[in-house]
């Protein structure tokens, strides 16, 4: 004993004692071999601590041993230049928390002297507290507030943390009920999906989630569309007795270091892993216990969690397993709570909620707080002048995106983010300058460096063959079809592929599914012709960006992401887009298909050139007769952006629109507007639902007006208001009225002095068909 002692003294003298290796190791994880790397240790001797050791903490622990056994008098300064290169400010704040609480007696009692003892770092937590319920309770409460106050956001694409102070700056969250939520097994939400999912949700107020205290909660969400800051506000919150009342200890536990105890076999064990100095030797059972599980998907034993029947050597599957015998609290991603709550009985006390980013308030929160003074009227103008932008800000990512992208450009339009394509072009080209190549330079600089070209192009093809194989996670041999030196992964490529961990080995992901999809589309854009695009099925889904590439306004970023192939004739794709408009409109055969149209058309900002004129023309269907244009409660606020612009150069070139239906009473300043360009030529105009727009009355002719209103009943005034002046602009009538309607008369007498030829009223199961039949 007194050998071991003076040893631990001994080592206590370096910075670098046994614990701080220990504490340091286990909060690397799995970018210790790349701290390796910025520690200058060679390749071959990271390959040996990589095959020597199973767990990523052990690992970084003999990275860090043999970095410490390579240098006479290594630094803590030298090891926050490596971090600072890897941009891992949480880690250099953890170095200094490390070597100012470092202690002896902590290191003394909080190891026995075993050998393996020593090797295991789950083992130095076992410490205990002599502190009863009262003072347990209150420590934990001050321990959420003074470590969980200010929250590390996580920055677009690159894992780089940014302070927030969540008391300051939570930004509210849309949460909607997600029983019936539509769960997404890839981890990724489609563009229109995610949109339409927006208009189809009513929203939960945070107290009323909360505020009910439900046995279980189970929160789903895409990748950085804040759960964890929800979660890090409930403890808050619980804190500050705002919440949870009733609960006397609240314990907050991530996966992705619970994956590092896999042979913690309880819950008392795994509370002494992670609150050594506030539990007391007490039960848990005996109190009000809730628990707070967070990124459910980055646990590396999910698959025997969801089946309790598999035979599992992993002792922390018990432990979590076992938590659901209290209150908690569980969330992430949708795929995993979707599995997750399937082990759970019909009658238990649950809520499963959704959340969908960030709400109105929330939006106009994280601008003030976030976005810097001089910039913030720049952003606020950008969302008021582009939907697209106003509509994808209620994601965490697009959001912190656009605000980056603003307030780093010495100039910006604010309708650089007038097309989904223009927002992922930004986004990406953002990213490769600041964190890929690292240059402050210009844009154009950039991308006229031919090794730039051949980068982008790399990771557009790696997207390409992935996205057309439906393949979201991929691994080291299929990586290295793409790229000769696998080493490039964790250099060139980190950021937009990451690296995951599991206990099956690494495998690779992109690091946001979206860009992904932009980069299959940049990719095809540049290699593929025409034909290749169309006959491939899969590759549907990016049409309309790909359309939104041959956009040849010179005043945006996509210029320099489609040239970047020398091979590709200018000719071919000059002619790509009207190609693909072509086939789109002898494809048509429902609504869905003239809204595709629209969309492509939409995000290729073309103008209607002498060929699309001719496209359009062909265009004649007998079941629709022709271009037609909905107004619904089910189409989203960026579908309508698409028809008014085709509709304005439709109408303007002098063209009539065959139909016009509209499905909804009360209608956004799109909509108006949309209405109101399409009543200017149309033949033909459906109403489903009273509908008026105050001080505008129709004044153009059309032939045929249809109101179908049997399932609402309305009154005279309003009848008047909405309907009369359509009346005296048609031919020819069709009416369906509600049998308690107590204003026949006047509605025959209207049609009596207008110029309608040709009428049929239903009316309480007859139909009138001519003036006699109505003046009986």
């Amino acid at each position: 004993m007194g050998q071991l002692f003076t040893q631990l003294k001994k080592d206590e003298t370096n910075v670098f004692s046994q614990t701080f290796k220990l504490k340091f190791s286990d909060c690397v994880g799995v970018d210790w071999i790349t701290l390796g790397r910025w520690l200058n240790i060679e390749d071959n001797y990271l390959d040996i601590i990589n095959q020597d050791n199973s767990r990523s903490d052990e690992k970084a622990y003999s990275m860090l041993t043999k970095w410490v056994q390579m240098n006479d008098n290594p630094t803590v300064d030298e090891l926050k230049i490596a971090l600072k290169k890897m941009n891992r400010m949480d880690l250099i704040r953890k170095v200094d928390e490390f070597t100012k609480t470092s202690s002896l007696p902590e290191i003394f009692f909080g190891f026995s002297a075993n050998k393996d003892s020593l090797n295991t770092p789950d083992i130095a937590s076992r410490v205990h507290v002599n502190k009863d319920i009262s003072e347990s309770y209150t420590a934990l409460k001050n321990y959420y507030q003074k470590y969980y106050g200010k929250i590390n956001e996580l920055q677009p694409l690159l894992k780089t943390p940014a302070n927030v102070d969540l008391i300051q700056k939570f930004v509210d969250l849309c949460i909607v009920d997600a029983h019936n939520a539509q769960m997404d097994v890839v981890c990724s939400v489609e563009r229109k999906k995610f949109l339409e999912k927006q208009m189809s949700y009513t929203p939960i107020p945070y107290s009323e989630i909360f505020m009910n205290e439900k046995s279980v909660i189970l929160i789903s969400g895409i990748a950085g569309i804040g759960k964890t800051w929800l979660l890090r506000k409930c403890l808050l919150d619980w804190s500050n007795n705002l919440i949870w009342n009733n609960v006397e200890l609240v314990f907050y536990l991530e996966c992705r270091r619970l994956n590092q105890y896999q042979n913690v076999s309880n819950i008392n064990e795994l509370l002494n892993v992670f609150y050594k100095d506030i539990l007391n030797d007490f039960d848990i059972s005996k109190h009000t216990t809730l628990f707070i599980i967070d990124g459910l998907d980055e646990f590396k034993y999910l698959n025997e969690l969801l089946n309790p029947n598999l035979s599992c050597t992993f002792p922390i599957v018990n432990a979590l397993a076992e938590i659901q015998s209290y209150k908690h609290v569980v969330a992430g991603r949708v795929y995993a709570i979707d599995k997750y709550q399937n082990i759970y009985t019909e009658h238990i006390d649950k809520l499963t909620i959704q959340i969908m980013g960030f709400n109105q308030d929330g939006v106009e929160n994280y601008v003030e707080n976030h976005v810097i003074e001089e910039k913030k009227e720049v952003v606020k103008a950008t969302f008021k002048e582009s939907l697209i932008a106003k509509v994808m800000a209620t994601v965490p990512f697009y959001l912190s995106s656009m605000c980056k992208i603003i307030s780093d450009s010495s100039k910006i339009y604010t309708t650089s983010f007038l097309t989904m394509t223009e927002l992922y072009a930004n986004i990406f080209l953002y990213f490769l300058q600041k964190h890929i190549i690292k240059n402050n330079g210009l844009v154009y600089e950039m991308m006229a460096n031919e090794n730039n070209k051949k980068y982008v192009l790399t990771i557009c093809r790696i997207a390409f063959e992935l996205f057309i194989e439906n393949k979201f996670i991929f691994s080291k041999e299929e990586f290295l079809l793409f790229i000769n030196n696998f080493n490039e992964v964790d250099e060139s490529l980190f950021g937009f592929i990451e690296r995951v961990e599991t206990h099956l080995g690494y495998f690779y992901q992109f690091a946001h599914l979206t860009v992904m999809e932009f980069c299959a589309s940049v990719y095809a854009y540049n290699c593929l012709s025409f034909e290749e695009i169309i006959a491939n099925k899969k590759l549907k889904s990016c049409l309309s960006m790909i359309c939104g590439l041959s956009n040849k306004n010179q005043n945006i970023l996509l210029k320099f992401l489609v040239n970047l192939n020398p091979s590709k004739k200018s000719k071919e794709e000059s002619s790509l887009l009207v190609s693909i408009l072509d086939r789109l409109s002898k494809s048509i055969t429902d609504f869905d298909d003239f809204n595709f149209f629209y969309e492509c058309f939409y995000e290729s900002q073309s103008s209607f050139t002498d060929e699309i004129k001719s496209i359009v023309d062909e265009l004649n269907k007998p079941w629709f007769g022709g271009w037609t244009i909905s107004i619904n409660d089910g189409k989203t606020s960026y579908a309508t952006s698409c028809e008014n612009y085709f509709v304005n150069y439709y109408i303007k070139s002098g063209r009539k629109l065959n139909w016009l239906r509209v499905n909804k009473n009360i209608l956004s300043d799109e909509e108006k507007n949309l209405l109101i360009r399409c009543s200017t030529n149309v033949r033909y105009v459906n109403f489903y639902r009273p509908i008026n727009i105050e001080g505008w009355k129709p004044k153009d002719k059309i032939e045929w007006l249809r109101i179908w209103i049997s399932d609402y009943l309305i009154t005279k005034k309003d009848f008047k208001e909405n309907f009369l002046p359509w009346f005296n602009l048609c031919e020819e009538l069709n009416l369906e009225l509600h049998d308690d309607i107590d204003f026949f008369k006047d509605i025959c007498e209207w049609i009596r002095c207008s110029n309608i030829k040709k009428f049929v009223i239903e009316y309480r199961g007859k139909d009138f068909r001519n003036l006699d039949e109505l003046t009986l």
